[in-house]
C-alpha cells in the first residue's frame, strides 16, 4: 500500500511538472496533466496501475477532490451576479445539450438503420455525447484567468449542464434497459440522482456560510472549508454506498452545491478572500482530478478509431457549437458568447468514460455485441477529442479577447 502511495505521489509530482512544460508552449498546463495520465497510468507505463485506481481508499481521496474542485463552479454561482444572465442562460444550456443528444442521436439513427445495428444505441451514443466535463474549461480559465462574457456564461452553465446531461442519460440507458433486459434502473432514482447531490451541499453549505461570514484567520478558513467539504463528501459515500445500487453520485456537483450555498451568504469581499485562501488547496485538487481523468483514456484505442468515432466527434462538435450559438443568439446574449462559447464546450472524457461504463454494464449481458461499439467508439472518442477540445478551448477564450493573465 505504501508503494502504491509513493507511485501516485511521483505520478502527481510528473503531472505537473508536465503541465509547466506544456504551458511554456503557450499551451493549456491542463494538456500536460491529461497527456501525464495516459502515459502513468495502467495502459502505458503503469506508473499509476490499475490496482491503486479500483482502490476503495483512492476513490474516497479522489473523490473529496472532485468536491472541492466544485468550488470553482460554486463559488461564481452567487445570484446577484447570475440574475442578469438567468433566463439566457437556461435557454442556451438546452439548446447546447439538447440539440448534441438531437444531432448525435439523428445522425447515428441513419447510420445504424443502414448498418442493420438496433437503433436505441443511437440514443445511447446522444445520451453519452451531450455532456461537458467543466473541469477542464475552468482549469483554463483559472490559468489564464479569464473574464468576460464566455467565462461569465461558462461557469454556471457547467452546473446545469450536468444536470440536464444525467436527466437525458439516465432516462435513456432506464427506457433501453427495460427494452433490452426488462429491467434496469427505476425511473425514480433519476430525480434522485440530480437532487440528492444538490440537497447534500446544500445542507453542508448554509452552516459553512454562517461560519465564513466573519472575517476569520487564513488557517481558522481553511479548516471550516476542508472540513465541511469532508463531512459533505462523507454524506456522499454514505448516501453512495447505501442508497445506490452502485455509486453514481455526483461529487463534484455536491461540492458545487456547497459552494453556492456558503457564497450567497456572504459578502463580495468575504467571499473574494476565502477563494483566495482556498486557491493552493484548489491547485492542488485540479492537478490530482485532471491526472485521474487522463489515466484511463488508452492511448491505443486511437489505432482502432474507426468511422463510427470521428462521426461522433463531429457530430457532437456541431451540436454543441451551434446549439449555443443558438441559443445565446436567441436570448440576446453577447456577440463573442454566440460565436465562441461552443468551443470551449468541447471538453468531454470524464463524464464520457463514466457514461459509458454503465451503459456497457447494461448491455454487456443482453446485447454483447452493442456494448463493444459503445465502447470501442466512446473510448477512442474521449482520447483523440479531450486533447483537441483542451486546445480548441483555449482558442475560443482566446478569440473572444478574455484572457488577463
Amino acid at each position: 500500500m505504501i508503494l502504491l502511495l509513493l507511485r501516485w505521489i511521483a505520478a502527481i509530482a510528473l503531472a505537473f511538472f508536465m503541465g509547466k512544460l506544456v504551458s511554456k508552449l503557450k499551451l493549456p498546463s491542463i494538456l500536460g496533466w491529461l497527456v501525464a495520465g495516459m502515459i502513468l497510468g495502467p495502459h502505458a507505463l503503469k506508473l499509476i496501475p490499475q490496482a491503486l485506481m479500483d482502490g476503495v481508499k483512492y476513490q474516497a481521496i479522489v473523490h473529496v477532490l472532485e468536491c472541492a474542485v466544485g468550488l470553482m463552479i460554486g463559488t461564481e454561482l452567487v445570484w446577484s451576479r447570475m440574475k442578469e444572465y438567468g433566463k439566457a442562460l437556461i435557454i442556451t444550456t438546452l439548446t447546447q445539450s439538447l440539440g448534441t443528444f438531437i444531432l448525435v442521436s439523428a445522425v447515428f439513427t441513419i447510420i445504424f438503420a443502414v448498418s442493420g445495428i438496433p437503433i436505441y444505441l443511437a440514443f445511447i451514443f446522444g445520451g453519452i455525447a451531450l455532456a461537458t466535463a467543466p473541469a477542464p474549461a475552468l482549469s483554463i480559465v483559472r490559468e489564464f484567468q479569464t473574464d468576460g462574457p464566455v467565462t461569465k456564461t461558462l461557469i454556471p452553465m457547467a452546473a446545469l449542464d450536468d444536470m440536464v446531461g444525467v436527466i437525458v442519460f439516465f432516462t435513456t440507458i432506464a427506457i433501453v434497459a427495460r427494452k433490452v433486459s426488462g429491467g434496469g434502473m427505476p425511473i425514480y432514482m433519476i430525480p434522485v440522482m440530480i437532487f440528492l447531490p444538490l440537497l447534500i451541499g446544500t445542507v453542508t453549505g448554509l452552516p459553512a456560510g454562517l461560519l465564513l461570514k466573519k472575517e476569520r484567520s487564513k488557517p481558522l478558513t481553511l479548516f471550516i472549508l476542508i472540513g465541511l467539504i469532508l463531512v459533505t463528501a462523507f454524506i456522499g459515500f454514505v448516501c453512495n454506498t447505501y442508497l445506490m445500487k452502485s455509486p453514481l453520485l455526483n461529487f463534484m456537483l455536491m461540492g458545487m452545491a456547497f459552494s453556492a450555498a456558503f457564497s450567497n451568504l456572504v459578502t463580495e469581499e468575504r467571499l473574494e478572500q476565502i477563494v483566495r485562501d482556498f486557491n493552493p488547496f484548489l491547485s492542488g485538487s485540479m492537478v490530482i482530478v485532471i491526472l485521474n481523468l487522463g489515466a484511463p483514456l488508452d492511448y491505443h484505442a486511437i489505432l482502432g478509431a474507426g468511422l463510427f468515432t470521428f462521426i461522433y466527434i463531429v457530430s457532437r462538435a456541431l451540436g454543441k457549437y451551434y446549439g449555443a450559438r443558438l441559443g445565446a443568439k436567441a436570448t440576446g446574449l453577447p456577440d463573442t458568447v454566440q460565436k465562441y462559447l461552443g468551443f470551449t464546450l468541447l471538453p468531454h472524457s470524464g463524464v464520457s468514460l463514466v457514461f459509458t461504463g454503465i451503459a456497457v454494464s447494461v448491455l454487456a449481458a443482453p446485447a454483447p455485441e452493442c456494448a463493444k461499439i459503445i465502447q470501442g467508439t466512446i473510448a477512442a472518442a474521449a482520447v483523440i477529442n479531450e486533447v483537441i477540445a483542451v486546445i480548441t478551448a483555449k482558442k475560443g477564450f482566446e478569440w473572444a479577447g478574455e484572457f488577463h493573465g
